[in-house]
């Protein structure tokens, strides 16, 4: 039966959370084989890392947008709407073609369901087939995909890309990826494909050893931005998105785009300018609402808070004054991580619950916060602080405010403090 209007796509959707308990992309060949393989329909660029691979997917898009290219961008999770997901030359995918992909996948969802319940693709995954999709449709000459947990067995991994980029590694999902540098490494690693070349960013040495040993196994060139640009980043391409660790993802974006121009060439003068004209929101992405300056950061693993600890330390030193910070995370160890620093830089702290399964509460916030910090601590919530667009009621005239920690959170107050009502979509993160 056929889905009419996007609330029944969002609750069949949101159905969808609890599907999918096998780990891995058996279920995700067997549905793109339906659909008749639409990801093998146009080149692809396949991003993973812990952190930066959506700031890095970002600068690749505008790179070859800018040189006439028409693109596809799939990152995950949206921060305000669901269609942020999936891109063409950056305009979101409306509604209305939710529902038509939706629509035409179901089908396709359901026989694979009927033939085995384990089978029934995961909200993930069928968000990724209409990624797939999409950019087949609309004839897209790059698709940029970005895993959306770990590497080796996500959905995304069924690609056969032109080129594989790891941006980073450092301890995030555990439960999931392992517990050591090596072990997330080996899972990210699992993107590198039989003889095509991969890009490796800013990653910690016993990580790379790993990579490198992976690569050699399926006969694939590496190429590193540390010996392309050296170790420091100053020496790296500059960017309009803020932090040494974005010069990283920019020199990341370059090497890629270096080593596959014989395969889509782009004119090498309009990476610089394309490298400074880069939307991506969310990472220290600053809004002025009503007197005051908002950042939103999305910092949320130990070293997305080391990203956050520089530009709030650059902040202090520019604006000579301390922020009011938001926060709120996700788990009790993510809190340990990021309410240390927050308390180190902050005025004053509010601390936050995002509307998510897996919030931190207040009182593991308020037990990360070291006993030394001497500034107020507010229990509030996102709605109490930006009640209505333009109005922000948590601070001083004038003060100088900072929300961070997990891009849920960081979700949740763009949607605030850019509609009168809620969006309702937080519920597909």
């Amino acid at each position: 039966m056929a889905l009419r209007t996007y609330e029944e796509v969002r609750r069949y959707l949101y159905g969808l959370k609890n599907k999918g308990s096998k780990y891995g992309i058996d279920r995700m060949v067997l549905l793109s084989k339906l659909i008749g393989h639409p990801e093998l329909n146009y080149p692809i660029i396949h991003v993973a890392g812990t952190n930066g691979k959506g700031s890095t997917c970002a600068m690749l898009e505008r790179i070859y947008r800018r040189n006439g290219y028409k693109t596809g961008l799939f990152t995950s999770p949206h921060l305000v709407y669901q269609g942020e997901r999936v891109q063409v030359n950056r305009r979101i995918l409306d509604r209305e073609s939710i529902v038509e992909y939706t629509n035409r996948l179901k089908v396709h969802v359901e026989m694979l369901a009927t033939n085995d319940p384990e089978d029934h693709p995961s909200f993930f995954e069928l968000i990724t087939a209409i990624a797939f999709m999409c950019f087949s449709d609309e004839e897209v000459d790059i698709g940029i995909i970005e895993t959306g947990l770990g590497g080796r067995r996500d959905a995304s991994n069924i690609v056969d890309p032109e080129i594989s980029v790891i941006t980073s590694i450092s301890l995030d999902h555990c439960d999931i990826l392992g517990h050591t540098l090596e072990m997330i490494a080996a899972e990210k690693g699992g993107i590198i494909k039989e003889g095509k070349p991969v890009v490796l960013g800013h990653i910690p040495d016993c990580a790379e050893a790993v990579l490198r040993k992976i690569a050699q196994e399926r006969n694939a060139e590496v190429r590193s931005i540390h010996e392309r640009f050296g170790f420091e980043p100053k020496c790296c391409p500059s960017t309009n998105l803020e932090g040494d660790y974005q010069r990283w993802n920019a020199a990341t974006a370059t090497l890629v785009v270096e080593t596959l121009n014989e395969r889509v060439p782009v004119r090498m003068e309009e990476v610089g300018p394309a490298l400074r004209d880069v939307y991506w929101p969310g990472r220290w992405d600053a809004y002025q609402v009503g007197d005051h300056l908002v950042y939103l950061d999305a910092s949320h693993n130990p070293e997305g808070v080391e990203g956050l600890a520089d530009n709030l330390e650059r902040l202090i030193r520019e604006r000579r004054r301390k922020p009011v910070i938001l926060a709120g995370t996700l788990g009790s160890y993510r809190a340990s991580v990021l309410m240390p620093v927050v308390a180190q830089f902050a005025k004053q702290i509010f601390l936050l619950e995002s509307v998510q399964p897996r919030a931190a509460s207040f009182q593991v916030l308020r037990d990360s916060i070291p006993h030394d910090y001497c500034g107020a601590v507010v229990e509030s919530s996102v709605r109490e602080i930006f009640p209505t667009p333009g109005l922000c009621t948590c601070a001083e005239p004038h003060d100088i405010i900072v929300a961070t920690g997990s891009i849920y959170l960081i979700g949740e107050i763009m949607e605030a403090i850019n509609n009168r009502l809620p969006v309702g979509e937080h519920i597909l993160q």
